[in-house]
């Protein structure tokens, strides 16, 4: 699985976003790989008709009806949302909120990955059996400085910690990948996929860099 994660990045705004899912589907397409974009909350609508997943960057413990401003599971299902990210590091949510959305997406047959920062917190989400497990130190994210070059033994002995629950969980690395290097790097080191942001949004040429990192993970 090779997901992007749009942020809030200037870069994607307004119609740029139709654009940068168009690429993606375009590499994904040409080498056969998943690829998953996470675009900005307000402009799912726009490219929830896309070939490839698209997911949230978010979702609320929250219920159908009247609830202002939260962002709701179901409703995200009907307009054809695959999934979300949960707990990323730029927006952290209590231990009970990540059980009971992922327990919730679950229940739609949506897709959950759980953000962590550190193999401790792999270890104690991978019980929830979520799809995913994204494991980003904070620090290397969005830093240039990627984790499967920097520290290499977070992702090995995170690797360790999802293969020995036994389920379905994958693990994905993510923080400051900014090469094709540093994908092969993650994938020699056990990985599934990655999580990327910046080290894609804010290229010059997108179509180049996607290709690159779906060729190293392929």
């Amino acid at each position: 699985m090779f997901i992007i994660n749009c942020k809030n990045y200037e870069e994607i705004s307004g119609d740029k976003i139709i654009k940068f899912v168009k690429t993606a589907e375009k590499v994904a397409k040409k080498y056969k790989i998943k690829i998953a974009i996470a675009p900005p909350q307000h402009l799912i609508g726009v490219v929830s008709n896309s070939t490839i997943p698209i997911l949230a960057q978010h979702v609320d413990d929250s219920k159908v009806g009247s609830t202002t401003g939260f962002m709701i599971p179901e409703l995200l299902k009907k307009s054809k949302v695959k999934g979300s990210l949960i707990n990323h590091s730029e927006h952290r949510i209590s231990s009970k909120e990540i059980q009971k959305i992922v327990s919730k997406l679950k229940e739609l047959k949506m897709i959950s990955i759980v953000c962590v920062k550190d193999v401790a917190e792999a270890k104690k989400y991978v019980k929830l059996n979520p799809d995913y497990i994204a494991i980003e130190p904070p620090e290397l994210i969005g830093s240039g400085k990627s984790v499967s070059t920097e520290r290499p033994e977070l992702i090995s002995k995170a690797v360790i910690s999802v293969n020995n629950a036994k389920n379905k969980t994958k693990l994905l690395c993510g923080a400051g990948i900014i090469s094709g290097n540093d994908v092969s790097k993650a994938s020699e080191l056990g990985s599934k996929g990655i999580l990327v942001a910046s080290g894609i949004i804010k290229a010059k040429n997108w179509e180049k860099i996607i290709s690159e990192f779906a060729k190293a993970l392929v």
